[in-house]
């Protein structure tokens, strides 16, 4: 996104529908997976489509260039009143809490490049079979197979009031081992949400069990 292009979102479990009223392309499942990219014509725009989603929904981003941003937005509205689709406006802070409740991965604030795959729980990104392997597979390999001593999890309150940000100290039996990465509300689930960088202490792994075994609390200020 820059000054030249402008990003509208279709977000939701009806934006299938309502992108096929938009455009005479073909984005079926079989036409359009997950991932693809393309260019498709919506009212007199040309915009790049990225079947993508954050927020646990089939979705679509919608790339155009911004002299043509307004048309293309009121021929959604148009169209979406027109069939009976009801839209809702969201903003980024909506596709945060729903990315949090979902687990999804934030590079940058949740993740970087100082976490090891198998810590972040992201070993299903990477081409394992590729000929010829990838830098830095041997590494990953032995980080994939071995006892894992860290590892991002997902952390909800059960007191519905309290808010998560981010640098809030998780315990386990009384025992700091980690802190939230960053945090939201989760509408959906009647509570704040967050991710967080648990650290097993010397001689344990994190693994389902000792998850499930614990007192977890989280140090709300």
């Amino acid at each position: 996104v820059s000054g030249a292009v402008a990003q509208i979102n279709l977000q939701g479990p009806r934006s299938r529908e309502l992108l096929a009223r938009l455009t005479d392309n073909d984005i079926g499942e079989d036409a359009y997976p997950f991932r693809t990219f393309a260019e498709l014509s919506i009212g007199y725009a040309r915009v790049k489509c990225a079947r993508i989603t954050y927020v646990g929904e089939l979705g679509y981003e919608l790339f155009i260039p911004t002299e043509q941003t307004v048309q293309v937005y009121e021929h959604i509205r148009a169209t979406a009143a027109e069939h009976g689709i009801a839209l809702q406006h969201a903003g980024l802070k909506a596709l945060n809490s729903l990315r949090m409740e979902k687990g999804y991965r934030d590079f940058g604030h949740d993740i970087d490049n100082t976490d090891e795959l198998a810590a972040v729980g992201l070993t299903f990104t990477c081409d394992w079979a590729k000929p010829g392997g990838f830098r830095g597979q041997h590494a990953a390999d032995a980080q994939r197979s071995a006892p894992k001593t860290s590892r991002l999890v997902q952390v909800l309150l059960e007191d519905p009031h309290p808010f998560l940000f981010h640098g809030e100290v998780v315990k386990r039996d009384g025992v700091a081992l980690g802190t939230v990465r960053s945090g939201s509300y989760g509408h959906s689930l009647g509570g704040a949400v967050g991710l967080a960088m648990v650290t097993a202490p010397e001689g344990a792994s994190v693994s389902p069990a000792w998850l499930r075994d614990g007192s977890w609390t989280v140090d709300v200020a």
